[in-house]
């Protein structure tokens, strides 16, 4: 490796720097800065309200307003638009899975175009969602919650995205199914995927997340690693109101 890879190795894949956002006339944003590198799998927790899903949103360029920098590969997407940062390789999955309702399973697998080479084939995706090949011809609107999140992943893998933004991948499942996304959050790692992660739940962070950054009205107050969080709970505790 020469010293130029090098530096770039250690460069983080998102740096984000005075995020600002804003809904209509509402500023929500106050200058987020967080980074996630290559691999990781790091979490953004607070309270309702903090800002998390704006965060997730300004990053995938779905706000209509927002300032300050946003480097993805080293490259300045600020300004650009989704569909030019997705064909990056970075992917929302948004909180409430943006499956199509009246198409089939297959259908919405094979909808999102492929945006770079290294994605999983159907065949691939069925051995790790087995659940989705037995319902392939379900309609999406008699999918359960988990099953719905499960696809909402899957046609991300396809497309060989290897930077994923997840919201809230956990809300209201059944703990048998909150234990198969943590699983598959954990082969992704496996596979050298990285993933900025919103989610409510502090022990499945903990299951998953290699850090955790903390956000309240709209600024990081702090951030932590899992070693962290033993010794810092009564901050943690605080912070989310647990």
């Amino acid at each position: 490796m020469t010293d130029g890879d090098a530096s770039n190795a250690k460069r983080p894949r998102l740096s984000v720097r005075n995020l600002q956002a804003w809904y209509g006339e509402s500023h929500v944003l106050h200058g987020v800065d967080l980074e996630v590198n290559s691999g990781e799998v790091v979490s953004l927790m607070g309270r309702n309200g903090a800002g998390k899903t704006t965060t997730l949103k300004s990053i995938m360029g779905m706000m209509e307003k927002r300032e300050g920098s946003i480097l993805f590969d080293q490259q300045e997407t600020i300004g650009m638009r989704s569909f030019k940062i997705g064909r990056k390789g970075l992917a929302y999955c948004p909180e409430n899975r943006g499956i199509f309702k009246n198409l089939t399973v297959a259908e919405n697998l094979l909808l999102p175009p492929v945006v770079r080479s290294g994605g999983m084939s159907v065949a691939q995706l069925h051995e790790i969602f087995p659940n989705l090949k037995e319902r392939s011809r379900a309609v999406g609107s008699s999918l359960s919650g988990g099953e719905q999140q499960m696809l909402a992943i899957a046609r991300i893998l396809r497309t060989g995205a290897d930077f994923f933004l997840l919201d809230e991948p956990t809300e209201g499942l059944e703990p048998i199914i909150v234990k198969q996304i943590e699983r598959l959050i954990h082969l992704m790692k496996q596979k050298a995927l990285t993933v900025l992660l919103v989610e409510q739940s502090l022990q499945f962070c903990l299951s998953v997340a290699d850090r955790m950054y903390i956000l309240e009205n709209g600024r990081i107050v702090d951030q932590m690693t899992r070693e962290d969080v033993r010794q810092r709970s009564t901050d943690l505790q605080k912070y989310l109101g647990v």
